[in-house]
Order: structure tokens, then sequence, then C-alpha cells
């Protein structure tokens, strides 16, 4: 028993000689006084922020391969999710079964993303009864609303016509399309759906109005709410536009983003930023040089850094786009 007794006292003294190894730090160096070449050496161990990717138009005349591209560029940037700003399909059609093969084609290519991707339809994807049927079929609501991280993402529908309203627009585009390809006599400029201010604004229907209302109101303290569009709804200046919901916004921060002019550009409106993107394969206005392929990345900090990264400037270890 004693022999034991000894033996536990001769272990215990052991241990309380040992040194505690320190943690191994995170940067070492010897300079002890004077300059040095870094600018600091805190290092940030956690990240509290994210950063989310947006897409736009990929029609009115897709270029191949660019949004497969954009995939690979999306997965190589890494963000924590992809949103989009609607026409990512030439649509345009009742044709169930075109409709189909764009679609399954699109969802194909987006299937190759490592991050989760949030679709928005715009008017090459919404703009006839069978298209709204078919979205609705297969993605489920054309308007909706999700919360990351205390960010509130209001993801609009420009589309929302009644169902009288959209055909009449429907027929007028499919007119304004065939004076274009030269298939009937005219002049683009002076037919109705140039004319029709929908073809610039859209509409947002009273249904949908109130939805987003509901969604604000139960959401009043969040750090940040983007408002994302297809069509500038916030250029409409009646009932059908952005400004019911604009004074709901008027006491929280937010931002806006739409695309549809294939254009780049950026503005403020009430002090907010308002922001219009320009493709991601979609048809280009020749000398505009906003009318562009981009990545828009947005790092949430406490306020949205906002970044558009042009796709033709992005290249891989074999120096490649």
């Amino acid at each position: 028993m004693k022999s034991i007794q000894l033996l536990s006292i001769f272990c215990l003294l052991i241990l309380s000689c040992r040194k505690e190894p320190k943690p191994e730090p995170i940067f070492v160096h010897d300079i002890q006084n004077g300059p040095t070449p870094w600018t600091h050496d805190v290092f940030e161990e956690t990240e509290a922020d994210f950063t989310f990717a947006l897409i736009s138009d990929l029609n009115g005349g897709e270029r191949e391969g660019v949004y497969s591209k954009a995939v690979t560029q999306l997965n190589r940037l890494d963000p924590t999710f992809v949103l989009s700003v609607g026409d990512l399909i030439d649509g345009g059609t009742a044709d169930t079964m075109q409709l189909a093969r764009e679609w399954d084609s699109f969802d194909t290519r987006t299937s190759k993303l490592n991050m989760p991707f949030f679709y928005l339809g715009g008017n090459h994807d919404l703009t006839h009864p069978a298209m709204r049927d078919f979205w609705k079929k297969r993605y489920g609501p054309r308007y909706y609303h999700f919360l990351y991280r205390d960010v509130l993402f209001l993801m609009m529908d420009s589309e929302d016509f009644e169902e009288t309203r959209m055909m009449e627009i429907f027929q007028a585009r499919d007119t304004a399309l065939r004076i274009i390809r030269g298939e009937i006599e005219g002049k683009y400029e002076d037919g109705t759906y140039y004319n029709m201010p929908e073809r610039t604004t859209g509409a947002m229907g009273s249904a949908q109005l109130d939805y987003f209302k509901g969604i604000l109101r139960d959401n009043p303290d969040v750090k940040w709410t983007f408002v994302l569009m297809h069509k500038p709804l916030w250029m409409r200046e009646d009932e059908k536009g952005l400004g019911p919901l604009e004074s709901l916004l008027a006491d929280r921060p937010y931002t806006v983003i739409n695309g549809h002019f294939h254009s780049l550009s950026h503005r403020k409106r009430h002090e907010r930023d308002y922001i219009i993107l320009g493709t991601t394969g979609g048809s280009q206005h020749a000398g505009d040089s906003l009318s562009m392929d981009h990545l828009t990345l947005i790092r949430m900090l406490e306020e949205p850094e906002i970044t558009h990264v042009k796709m033709d400037g992005i290249l891989n270890k074999e120096l490649k786009k």
C-alpha cells in the first residue's frame, strides 16, 4: 500500500514539472522592431460575413458557351449561393415541348454549380399562360422570399400581368419579332409592342404586392433587404410599379437589382443603390462598353460590398478564360 502511494506521489511530481505545449501560433516571424514587409499580422480566423453571386440575362439571342463558362467560373469563385434576375431561356412560346427542351438545357448546365441557385423569371420565361403553367409545375411560385443570416431577399415577378393583358403583350411581341426577322414588313420602333410601357417596366399585381407587404411587415429589423426583379418595376410610376413597396422600404437599408436592358448601370434613388445588370450570355449592344458578360459578387458585411467581375478577365491556371 505504501509503495503505491509513493508511486502516485512520484507521478504527480513528474506531471507538475511538465510544461504544457504552447498552441501553435498562426503566424511566426523574427522581426522584433522596425518596419515589416506586411500590412499587419492579425488574421481573420472565422468569418461572420458571406458572399453571394448574381447572373443576368442569357437571352434575346443567347451566345453559345457563355453560361457554361460562367458556371465554371462561379465554382472557382465559390460564393455561398447564386441568384438570377431572369431571361434564362429563349422562351416566348406556348409550345410546351420546346419549353421543356430549353429548360432542360438550362437546368443541365446549372446543375454543375457547387452551390444553391435561385431562379427568377423574366419576359422570355413567363409572358404567356403556358409558360407560367410550365414554371409553376417545374419551379413553383413566380415570386417568393427567403432569409439568410438576417438578410432578406425579395424575389419578384415583373411579368405579373392580368391574363388578357399578357396575351396582348405576347401577340404584339410576336409581331415585333417577325418584323425584326424580316418575315413581315414594318418598322420595329413604330409597332405596338415597342410603345407598350410593359415592354420596359413590367408590372406587379395586387396579390404580389400584398404578399411582399406581409413579408416586410413580418421582417422589420433585418440587417439588409435585397429586392430582385427582371424588369425595372421602379421605373413604373403607377400602382403596378415598385412605388408602394418603396414607401414600406424607406425606413430600412435595401438594394434593388434588375436586368432586362443588357447593359450594366448604377444609380442612386431614395438614397439607395439601384443596379441594372448586364449579361451572362445574352445579346449585347454594339458600341456599348457596359453591355458585357459579367458576374456580380456581393459580400455581405454590415453593408454590402458589390463587385462586378468581367467574365473575360477570369483566367484559370492554364491562363484560359
